[in-house]
């Protein structure tokens, strides 16, 4: 309204709160422990969304490559559009319901883990008769005639912002009994997604227009004769309700440290913990990973998997330098292919990082504030178990902005850490690092100043 003194968000955060309360007044007794457990049972799966990775999902793509006397050819491509998390060893697990009574003759790239009851098939035997099949990719060094493109990594796949080019798996599946044409073919259902363990949940198969393939010399276009997609997202609250690592700061102005909040990724397993100098760290097996992938941690005061670790190494005239270390606490899990992510407002003038890849990452293109940090290949991409060479470490070179730079309030510490896709845990704001409430005053500079001023002002006299 014209001359209003409200403005209109305002105005609108008012009927938007008055709605709330007026429902929550009509919403008596049953009807509202109905609400309140309805709003607590959504809330958690807003956790699927990363803001520092909006558009990150797993994408299974079906293309129907020729149909067959009773059901189709299909080449299933998986693709990790996640800019910073990867499918680690033991590599991925997926699995669906068939719409059906389908059966899977052959595989290739892949195979499934059971077979199931194939007892009524006279002569030649599926590959897998299950209702719900589970499939895994094939090792490396496969026999030829048993590989396809993009498969045969032991299901290992890489994040898309760390390296395209090993972002993708893929697989070929014979299935029959099943529809044989566009019209009488019915989508599998229900999939489920392990990489390696939970977190990953999947959307409903959509029909998607055809995917058109170019040939090897690109003069000639083909198409697959059906192609339906499967999204699949993450949410780190299904993985567990604690962080899977934490971070501690520390700086060179200040002896003190920051550390790791106390029981930060949960104490539950305190109780199972290995002391570092005792005799059963250095016991044969103890480095054995375990079926249910249970870690077996070092004892600590914050007991997680991994520690990151900022230090505010040196400030210099127009750069300022840190120090990163990471601690790998767990003595049965190597970290492949790790990706460190750190959101900081001055990692848009990255002058030189030492000792590991990074790339900066721009999910929002007004704001450059995100950078992933990386190992070399064949030097530091593996982060051993706990140990003498559980940890890695790198430093990294940042030209100061002179406008906005500071060692002042925590502004040198990072925003959000993440280590292999999960948010870690930072230290509360009020214990970071302070700059001293004095300086140290050089005396033999401040007798030369005062000598100055008083022939100064002697001469002046």
């Amino acid at each position: 309204m014209p001359g209003s003194s409200m403005s209109s968000s305002k105005l609108q955060a008012m009927d938007l709160s008055g709605f709330i309360v007026s429902s929550f007044h009509r919403f008596t007794g049953l009807k509202l422990i109905f609400l309140l457990a309805f709003i607590f049972k959504v809330l958690p799966h807003a956790a699927a969304y990363d803001p520092l990775d909006p558009t990150g999902n797993i994408t299974i793509k079906w293309d129907v490559m020729s149909w067959t006397p009773d059901g189709y050819v299909a080449a299933v491509t998986m693709s990790n559009f996640q800019m910073y998390r990867n499918i680690m060893s033991p590599g991925w697990t997926l699995g669906w319901e068939w719409a059906k009574k389908e059966v899977i003759w052959t595989m290739v790239g892949a195979q499934t883990t059971e077979q199931g009851d194939c007892s009524k098939f006279k002569g030649n035997t599926p590959h897998c008769c299950k209702k719900n099949p589970t499939v895994v990719d094939l090792l490396p060094g496969v026999p030829y005639n048993q590989q396809f493109s993009n498969c045969c990594k032991g299901g290992v796949v890489a994040s898309w912002g760390q390296d395209p080019s090993s972002s993708v798996s893929a697989f070929q599946v014979s299935v029959g009994l099943a529809g044989t044409s566009n019209k009488t073919l019915k989508l599998p259902k229900n999939f489920t997604l392990l990489g390696p363990g939970p977190g990953y949940t999947c959307g409903p198969a959509k029909v998607v227009p055809s995917t058109v393939f170019l040939s090897p010399d690109r003069r000639r276009k083909t198409q697959a004769l059906m192609t339906w997609n499967v999204t699949c997202t993450y949410s780190q609250f299904l993985v567990s309700r604690n962080p899977t690592c934490c971070v501690s700061f520390s700086s060179f102005y200040n002896n003190t440290i920051t550390s790791c909040p106390s029981c930060a990724c949960g104490c539950q397993n305190k109780r199972n913990c290995i002391k570092p100098n005792s005799k059963q760290a250095h016991k044969a097996g103890v480095n054995t990973p375990k079926k249910d992938n249970t870690p077996l941690l070092q004892c600590t005061h914050h007991m997680c998997p991994i520690r990151v670790h900022w230090h505010v190494k040196l400030n210099y005239k127009d750069y300022w330098r840190v120090k990163i270390a990471v601690t790998n606490f767990n003595y049965r899990l190597n970290y492949t292919m790790w990706t460190l992510v750190a959101q900081h407002p001055n990692l848009n003038n990255v002058t030189q990082v030492f000792s590991f890849d990074y790339k900066p990452l721009v999910p929002y293109q007004s704001i450059n504030d995100t950078g992933m940090f990386y190992g070399m290949k064949f030097y530091n991409d593996l982060l051993m178990e706990a140990g003498p060479q559980g940890n890695i470490q790198s430093e990294v070179l940042l030209h100061k902005d002179q406008n906005t730079f500071t060692l002042k309030h925590g502004w040198a510490f990072p925003r959000k850490v993440y280590f292999n896709g999960d948010e870690c845990m930072l230290p509360p704001p009020d214990t970071y690092p302070i700059l001293p409430n004095s300086a140290y005053v050089n005396q033999r500079a401040f007798s030369t100043v005062a000598i100055t001023v008083f022939f100064m002002v002697l001469f002046i006299e």
